[in-house]
């Protein structure tokens, strides 16, 4: 097999995780793998992957419009030259003339179903590589049913031709935190010993970052020692964050910590009083899931694949202002309740391995060369 993980960015975002732990767990389990990575993404695999062959691409792919090219022009001498079986392309675009199985991921559906929630560009640019590789991947996978289902509505593939493969969890990363992991995490956000509430995620229109504000400014208004609400992950292009923003009263406090390092992630989910992800619309709700791992009281919403990720041990909201509000008083009221939830969440983590992941990746690369060899 060789993956292509050269639309991997750098901040290692929820596609970053996917395709770091899958290469990891795939290596781990004795896989004959080649992975194709940029440049400065050598040192990595190389310690991920140690049993695997991996591959610079050219310095130019930095780009997307050079990746793409890349993408058609060199990838497919390279896999023949390599001979591979099968490539994967972990981020909805594949080579069109590599000769070999194709398996392409699919995060979400999102770009057909809510094409507001992304850039034009951007939305334009997924639709149409959704829809290449519904066409002509020998096997695309999806990461829920529930994108499975969205999918096979707006499209002419059926639910039954995707492969349905849940993301796991990196339970070394994301785990229950130490007492100092938790004081690193309010140290690298500047917190002191205040009390918060954690959001972890790109802030795009998505996300309902803006609703998440406000509902947090009412849930806590008439509180004298009110938590901070502390919005962690890359600036996004919400430009409704800014005006929710400017409407909190200044004796509330609302931090905007950036990106973090992974190093932080388990101290600052595991350490909030609870962790909200409003969002509207999920493929998988990677972020859900590993606020889970760390222990956390979560809240979301029944949006798309977020109860096939948090079941009942999450508790869930509507995406309104209003509702977030009415359920964040209710959590940061009840203590005991705050408690079950956290254990529940770190039970149903367990559930979900990239060892398992994996595996089913392995069984849809088998999949996909005999379709393959049948088709030839």
């Amino acid at each position: 097999m060789l993956i292509d993980a050269t639309a991997v960015p750098a901040d290692r975002g929820g596609v970053g995780r996917y395709v770091d732990s899958l290469v990891g767990a795939l290596d781990q389990d004795g896989a004959r793998l080649t992975v194709v990575c940029q440049p400065r993404d050598l040192p990595l695999y190389d310690q991920l992957a140690p049993g695997s062959r991996i591959v610079a691409a050219s310095p130019a792919t930095s780009t997307r419009t050079a990746r793409l090219t890349w993408e058609q022009a060199t990838l497919p001498r390279l896999v023949r030259r390599l001979a591979a079986d099968v490539v994967h392309s972990p981020h909805y675009t594949m080579p069109l003339g590599s000769g070999a199985a194709s398996v392409v991921t699919l995060h979400d559906a999102t770009f057909f179903t809510d094409a507001v929630l992304h850039s034009s560009v951007k939305a334009r640019f997924f639709r149409a590589w959704t829809t290449t590789a519904l066409r002509r991947a020998t096997l695309c996978v999806v990461p829920s049913h529930a994108t499975a289902v969205e999918l096979a509505r707006v499209s002419p593939v059926r639910r039954a031709e995707l492969e349905i493969i849940h993301h796991g969890v990196d339970s070394e990363r994301f785990h229950p935190p130490s007492p100092e992991e938790i004081a690193a995490a309010r140290k690298a956000v500047g917190l002191g010993s205040t009390p918060y509430i954690a959001f972890l995620g790109a802030l795009e229109p998505r996300k309902n970052v803006p609703a998440l504000i406000r509902g947090y400014a009412r849930a806590v208004a008439g509180q004298r020692d009110a938590p901070a609400l502390v919005l962690a992950g890359q600036p996004g292009w919400d430009t409704q964050v800014e005006r929710a923003l400017d409407a909190v009263p200044h004796r509330l406090r609302v931090i905007r910590a950036g990106y973090l390092p992974f190093g932080t992630l388990a101290g600052f989910l595991g350490g909030a009083e609870l962790v909200a992800y409003p969002s509207l619309g999920e493929g998988f709700g990677l972020p859900v899931l590993e606020a889970m791992a760390c222990g956390a009281a979560v809240l979301t919403t029944r949006r798309l694949s977020l109860p096939e990720v948090g079941g009942d041990a999450v508790a869930y909201c509507g995406v309104g202002a209003g509702d977030v509000a009415a359920a964040l008083t209710e959590l940061l009221a009840d203590p005991s309740r705050r408690s079950v939830l956290a254990s529940a969440a770190q039970r149903r983590a367990k559930e979900f391995s990239w060892a398992t992941t994996a595996d089913r990746h392995r069984e849809a690369y088998g999949k996909a060369w005999h379709q393959h060899l049948r088709n030839r």
